[in-house]
């Protein structure tokens, strides 16, 4: 912009602010717009792309450190490559035709992949709206962040099946699991057009409120609430990697052979360097550096906290002795537990819902997979499914008011405010566990049937030769460590 059009608009706006300051011509103003005027806060910009290095960090190197360190020395370099190569790889699909799948209008259940094919008119002054009514964040900053989620949840399934699978034919499935699972999913659960268009809509009334209402994922319209991934990465990527290690089978030896983890010191590192992540994962999903924000970060800590005490008592109280992969086990699932509920809950909420998670999770991973059998390598469905599930039931109970929670905002008739005295728990619940079956139906299935028809056409799972030499050697030809 010129200078000379930069104090045009200055005088322009300083005519504007004298003539709104005489309080009958501000009351008349306000009466005409009640929506504020769009802004672009530097600070919420901040905050949102320090969130995003911040859950970048939770995949590349905390995910890949924590299951490195759970798998044999063998295997070790297999899984930190796997998740890389995820990490890039969906990058890339993101912004040819991921974001615009996920968060344009076309649907209820997609978007159109080709509304921004190749982030078409996402530049330096696209913005994107926020949870606050004139308040918004460049667009670019939106995909970021939201990329760095759809990086993350294929390579959390790395885990069911990892120490037997094929390298290539793995990175084929994730290319088709993000297009027709994880961008359909993400948008049933979070596309909306934003407070302002609700806003809008609500002056004009009739049709164009029930347009702006239906101009919304499937979930979303229903009223689901997952404020920063519990449907969407945990119990999406949890029950597709119980898919993947029962159509792949179990690992050579299993459970007969002891197949203990190779670095303990590795998984407690990359435990942290998640639970720190994760700040920018729930936090950052309020798109605002604004009180909410202060909710889901005391809540993604407290949870955390609680769920890591209660696993290991727990386990001391069965096995007689505290782990650490116990204790870095609760708090992932204390993570993965208060991520749908972090906006929405209490303080003392979350620390119920922290200590209740890990004993639920504890009986999964020891009782329930021993029972039947299956084979999940690092114990991704009892940790990331299971504590996705309580956390998703739970948020339903613990959002309401009575309880501490933050309630419902109603976008129309006041906008970003609570709808007071009408939170209905029990019908919350019900649209929670409706969030919770489609995810488990629609990535189950899906998932189920891109890891049999990609094993019975090309190959998934490794020889038994290079299941026993490892397949650091012979998928990549490196080792994680030489002695």
């Amino acid at each position: 912009m010129k200078l000379s059009t930069k104090i045009l608009a200055g005088l322009g706006a300083a005519g504007v602010a004298t003539l709104l300051a005489h309080p009958a011509l501000a009351q008349a103003a306000a009466a005409a717009s009640p929506i504020p005027a769009p802004t672009v806060n530097k600070g919420d910009n901040t905050w949102m792309l320090v969130s995003t290095l911040l859950v970048l960090m939770m995949s590349i190197p905390g995910l890949a450190l924590f299951y490195g360190g759970l798998v044999r020395t063998k295997n070790m370099l297999s899984v930190l490559t796997q998740v890389l190569m995820i990490v890039c790889m969906v990058g890339l699909i993101w912004v040819v035709y991921g974001y615009s799948e996920t968060f344009t209008g076309y649907s209820q259940f997609v978007g159109n992949p080709f509304t921004k094919l190749f982030l078409k008119g996402v530049d330096a002054n696209a913005t994107a709206a926020t949870f606050s009514n004139g308040v918004y964040i460049p667009e670019l900053t939106y995909v970021l962040f939201q990329m760095t989620f759809a990086m993350i949840t294929p390579a959390l399934f790395v885990g069911s099946i990892a120490e037997r699978v094929k390298f290539w034919p793995l990175m084929l499935i994730v290319a088709l699991w993000v297009t027709v699972v994880y961008f359909p999913i993400a948008h049933m659960v979070w596309y909306w057009e934003g407070p302002d268009s609700m806003a809008a809509a609500a002056i004009k009334g009739g049709a164009a409120l029930d347009a702006a209402t239906n101009d919304a994922g499937w979930l979303y319209f229903k009223g689901a609430l997952d404020f920063a991934g519990g449907t969407v990465v945990h119990i999406n990527a949890g029950i597709a990697g119980l898919m993947g290690c029962l159509v792949l089978g179990k690992r050579l030896g299993y459970p007969n052979e002891p197949m203990p983890p190779h670095s303990l010191t590795m998984t407690m590192i990359g435990a942290s360097l998640l639970w720190v992540g994760w700040f920018g994962f729930n936090a950052g999903s309020n798109l605002e550096a604004s009180s909410i924000a202060s909710v889901a970060f005391m809540n993604t800590m407290i949870a955390t906290a609680a769920a890591g005490f209660s696993w290991i008592v727990v386990e001391q109280l069965v096995r007689g002795k505290a782990s650490l992969l116990g204790l870095a086990s609760g708090v992932v699932a204390g993570l993965v537990a208060v991520t749908p509920a972090s906006g929405y809950a209490g303080t003392m909420g979350s620390v119920v819902l922290g200590l209740m998670v890990s004993p639920i999770c504890f009986f999964f991973v020891s009782t329930v997979k021993s029972k039947f059998g299956y084979d999940d390598s690092l114990d991704v469905f009892g940790v990331h499914c299971i504590g996705g599930i309580t956390g998703a039931i739970m948020t339903g109970i613990l959002d309401d008011p009575k309880l501490g929670g933050q309630g419902i905002a109603d976008y129309t008739t006041k906008p970003g405010t609570m709808i007071a005295g009408t939170y209905d728990m029990a019908h919350q619940v019900w649209i929670q566990c409706q969030g919770v079956l489609t995810t488990l139906i629609w990535s189950g299935v899906i998932s189920f049937i891109l890891f049999f028809v990609v094993s019975k056409v090309i190959g998934l799972r490794v020889s038994a030769e290079t299941e026993h030499e490892g397949l650091d050697i012979a998928e990549h030809g490196e080792r994680a460590y030489h002695y």
